[in-house]
């Protein structure tokens, strides 16, 4: 059966109270990956997979998700900024959809909407070169993507206790 995909705090009922989760940044040259504790706290990047073919991408992926016993994922949506949903929110939706065929873990949709503009001014205020800017943005953005789904996620929590 495939994975769910849905909203980000619908997705977190279907994950174990403990374990990690991966965070994903899908750009259309690269893929941002990131990677939580199991407590769900901190989110650390793993790396920039250099996008090929869909079946090459999702296998990186789905070793990465074993390698670190991880309990789900957690995908950015690019949303536009007057909430409509574009080109590459359709893109980011297919690519669930697909990778959802290959996976039973939950995918939550997170609101991305200028992640990639806030790690790029992050950088450029520690004053990493351009070249070096351009390695490392997608992990960030994916490091700023997951952190924001993992601290909405503990509000959840503390709200419910």
């Amino acid at each position: 059966m495939p994975a769910l995909i849905l909203p980000l705090v619908d997705a977190a009922a279907h994950w174990p109270d403990r374990g990690a989760l991966i965070g994903l940044d899908l750009g259309t040259k690269t893929i941002g990956v990131a990677v939580s504790n199991p407590d769900r706290r901190l989110a650390t990047g793993i790396e920039t997979i250099q996008r090929k073919a869909f079946k090459a991408d999702a296998a990186r992926l789905l070793a990465l998700a074993a390698e670190r016993k991880v309990t789900g994922f957690v995908l950015g949506l690019p949303i536009n900024m007057d909430g409509s949903e574009g080109p590459r929110a359709q893109s980011t939706r297919a690519f669930a959809r697909n990778f959802s065929k290959l996976t039973d873990l939950p995918i939550g949709l997170w609101d991305e909407r200028l992640s990639t503009a806030a790690v790029e001014r992050e950088l450029i205020g520690m004053d990493v070169s351009r070249a070096r800017r351009a390695e490392v943005i997608d992990e960030h953005a994916a490091i700023f993507i997951l952190q924001g789904a993992l601290d909405r996620l503990a509000k959840l929590r503390q709200s419910s206790v």
